[in-house]
């Protein structure tokens, strides 16, 4: 991308940013993802430790400063402290630094706890996750990433949602909300035109603007429209998928770079959401039949996993490809039909990707045996099929399971890891190598039927 000569040089370091590496030492990287960066960092002024998260894409900076902004007083929220956006440089958000995650939790549940994680235990995790999403869904956002590694925990065990790179703030009739005002929190004397936006829009428009120029600049790769003109308008970018700092259950997609985004278009020009958004084990159905008409309810189906998976100790639809998660949920819930969700058959993929019928599912009781009923009972109000079926965040909270006993523990009652998390970067394919007893045998043997332009799979 080429810059006016006036212009400063992109910074692709945090280390080159003097506005903050004088308000901040930069300690040490904790994470690393596609497009962005974090490190440990402390305030100078009075040695408060943070995370300075750097972000390497416009559109995913702009949904997380936009999201984190209207969630500011959510206690089960990440924290967003400050921002620093200049003009041709990478947003730097300084955010609360919280040392572990639930997925460690988990993982040393797994390995080092004799009982595992205890009912009292998953009830407290759960109930501020569901506070958490609450907060997200009563102001329109939708995550789109939930799932354990996304929730971070302090070491007094306050889990807070973060990772909102994904998210969007949904409107009644549209999708953006566009009534909320971004409000300036940097201070430093070096504000430049990006930062003194008023509100939304302006920051919107210029990231617009430098998403347009990106787009202009690949030659791989043009989107036009029916009549072969160029199409100029486009809403959700594939960039979202590998936004976040933790990628490591997500396949690297060779199409994408740290500085490139892949627009979606629609056929008639209109803008719309992508059902490219999630890490797969957490994807809704509707998500992996390709559906761009979706709402919150993409984000209680991940909630439904997250609470399989702190029972069970292992994730409960660990798939090694969309394909292969479908067969996984297909096992288990029966065959996606009309029957369950009046309307699936609209969905883009329901008629190209076909699986043979499956009589007897083995249902959520024969892959959670050790569960308690009330506990089915709650993953079934998640877990299934119709989105406009999954109990809301708001519902789950005063459900009866989290009054009986055993009570939800207290705070300083739950077990938090001594140690700093570490992003596990084995692959969805290596850990089931590692910790999945079966197959993948069920891909081995399809068919395809092509017809004139279109083209339908059929497993078995």
């Amino acid at each position: 991308m080429d810059y006016d000569s006036d212009s400063p040089p992109r910074s692709w370091s945090i280390y080159n940013r003097k506005e903050i590496t004088q308000r901040y030492e930069i300690l040490k990287p904790i994470g690393s993802g596609s497009y962005s960066d974090v490190y440990k960092a402390r305030r100078l002024s009075d040695n408060l430790i943070v995370a300075l998260k750097e972000i390497h894409d416009y559109q995913s900076a702009y949904r997380e400063i936009e999201a984190l902004q209207i969630l500011q007083d959510s206690p089960n929220v990440v924290n967003l402290i400050e921002y620093f956006w200049r003009e041709n440089e990478d947003a730097v958000l300084v955010l609360e630094y919280l040392r572990t995650d639930l997925s460690f939790v988990i993982k040393e549940a797994k390995k080092n706890w004799e009982n595992g994680i205890t009912l009292g235990e998953v009830k407290r995790w759960m109930i501020q996750i569901l506070n958490g999403v609450d907060a997200c869904h009563k102001n329109f956002i939708v995550h789109r990433d939930l799932k354990p590694a996304n929730l971070l925990i302090n070491d007094d065990g306050v889990l807070k949602l973060a990772d909102f790179g994904q998210a969007r703030v949904l409107a009644e009739l549209g999708f953006v909300r566009e009534d909320n005002n971004l409000h300036e929190q940097n201070n430093s004397n070096e504000i430049s035109s990006l930062q003194q936006a008023e509100n939304i829009s302006e920051i919107e428009n210029a990231c617009v603007e430098t998403l347009e120029n990106q787009e202009q600049e690949r030659t791989d790769f043009k989107a036009e429209s029916l009549d072969g003109t160029d199409n100029n308008n486009f809403e959700e970018g594939n960039t979202s998928c590998l936004a976040n700092c933790t990628t490591n259950d997500m396949e690297d997609d060779p199409f994408n770079t740290s500085n490139s985004n892949d627009i979606e278009w629609n056929r008639d020009g209109s803008g719309t959401l992508t059902s490219c958004v999630g890490t797969r084990w957490f994807k809704a159905p509707e998500l992996l039949y390709g559906s761009t008409d979706y709402g919150l309810e993409i984000d209680l189906w991940s909630l439904g996993c997250i609470f399989a998976e702190l029972l069970k100790l292992e994730p409960l639809f660990p798939g090694t490809s969309d394909i292969d998660q479908l067969i996984r949920i297909i096992d288990v819930l029966g065959n996606l039909t009309e029957e369950f969700w009046p309307g699936c058959s609209n969905l883009p993929d329901y008629g190209k990707i076909f699986f043979e019928q499956i009589e007897r599912p083995l249902g959520l009781e024969g892959c959670l045996p050790s569960c308690y009923s009330n506990e089915i009972r709650l993953i079934e109000k998640l877990l299934c099929y119709d989105p406009a079926s999954r109990a809301t965040a708001v519902k789950l909270l005063n459900d009866r399971y989290f009054l009986a006993e055993p009570l939800p523990v207290t705070l300083s009652e739950l077990r938090v890891p001594s140690t700093t998390s570490e992003h596990d970067e084995r692959s969805p394919k290596e850990w089931l190598d590692n910790n999945y007893i079966g197959s993948d045998s069920d891909l081995e043997e399809f068919s395809l039927s092509i017809t004139g332009t279109d083209f339908s799979i059929r497993f078995s």
